[in-house]
């Protein structure tokens, strides 16, 4: 980008070979300068620039690339709920303001959880297979309403499932970092640290918290082993949140009932992942809440806070910046802190 003398802001556009990119990029080039990459092509055209939009969402190229980025960058979006994939020492330690996709996937993924709920309790899948063999099997079903869940994660997402499914008849429960008991969603909330002491009282467990240093395996042998029998565990955080072996170990012998996985430690899921073979695993390939339209929704975001960058001005401080923007991820903690 050397001897570029436009007044916009160098606009940097990681994307992915095998996905369209944004429907308004009209739009972000009539406020920037946007220079569209891949991970291969990021190292030529990083340099210089002040902002970085992480399409590619799950790309850990800026840790790779950082020596180019540290003198210019002021702003990095990542069109991701989660920021694990892109947070490294370095960038927590500058100035660099990091948003996130926040807010996006919220009710998809509230959906999802409600219908994995439903189509466990209700045997949807136990249909399908006695359908596929023409088998006419008469069965009772689980009543939803009234049955107890426990949400591991109270940002928006949490958030958003806690009220779809008190919607419809749940008692549900909050787990986060500090216990309280007048939240507006979840009522009571415990503490994740003391997981295994309560998660045994509940029907459902699921688990979407954000992937940091401390929530890494928090679903472990302990945890699964306390949990009931006949419980059944929905994952629609990260894989890394969760224990695979000691899941598998739980499902063999009988320790949960059934457990509904999005997410997965190694993505695509391994051909050899015991976790393919058990008939009360239900497996979906990352996708609670990719909807319909989800991309453009992304790309608005982008949009929106591009604008508020441009408002804000090039030369506004990292305090003014963050004030300015939408979805401002606390680096440390690893998530959009909502104070609650």
């Amino acid at each position: 980008m050397a001897g570029v003398t436009s007044t916009k802001p160098q606009l940097v556009l990681l994307g992915a070979d095998d996905a369209p990119g944004p429907y308004n990029l009209a739009e972000l080039e009539a406020l920037a300068d946007v220079r569209q990459c891949t991970v291969e092509t990021l190292p030529q055209v990083l340099p210089g620039a002040d902002v970085l939009v992480v399409w590619d969402f799950f790309s850990r190229a800026l840790r790779d690339n950082w020596g180019g980025a540290t003198q210019s960058l002021r702003w990095v979006h990542v069109c991701a709920a989660g920021v694990d994939s892109l947070l490294f020492d370095e960038l927590a330690d500058s100035d660099i303001v990091v948003t996130n996709a926040h807010g996006v996937f919220d009710q998809p993924i509230a959906e999802f959880v409600l219908a994995s709920i439903l189509a466990r309790d209700k045997r949807l899948h136990e249909s399908a297979r006695l359908q596929s063999s023409h088998d006419w099997v008469w069965r009772e079903t689980t009543r939803t309403a009234g049955s107890s869940v426990l949400v591991i994660g109270t940002g928006g997402i949490g958030r958003a499932i806690a009220r779809l499914l008190r919607a419809v008849g749940m008692r549900v429960t909050g787990a986060g970092r500090t216990a309280r008991h007048d939240d507006p969603d979840f009522g009571e909330v415990r503490a994740t640290d003391e997981l295994s002491t309560y998660v045994g009282e509940f029907d459902n467990v699921v688990v979407v918290a954000p992937l940091t240093a401390q929530t890494e395996g928090m679903i472990d042998a302990s945890v699964l082993s306390a949990m009931r029998s006949d419980a059944h565990l929905v994952n629609v955080g990260r894989g890394r949140l969760v224990d695979e072996a000691a899941l598998a170990d739980a499902l063999r012998s009988g320790g949960i009932g059934a457990a509904s996985l999005d997410v997965f430690v190694t993505e695509p899921l391994p051909d050899d992942s015991p976790l393919w073979d058990f008939d009360n695993v239900a497996i979906s390939a990352h996708m609670s809440g990719d909807v319909v339209g989800w991309r453009d929704e992304l790309a608005d975001q982008v949009l929106d806070n591009l604008r508020r960058y441009v408002e804000a001005g090039r030369q506004a401080g990292g305090e003014e910046l963050s004030t300015a923007l939408r979805n401002v991820v606390d680096k440390r903690r690893g998530y959009v802190a909502s104070g609650r």
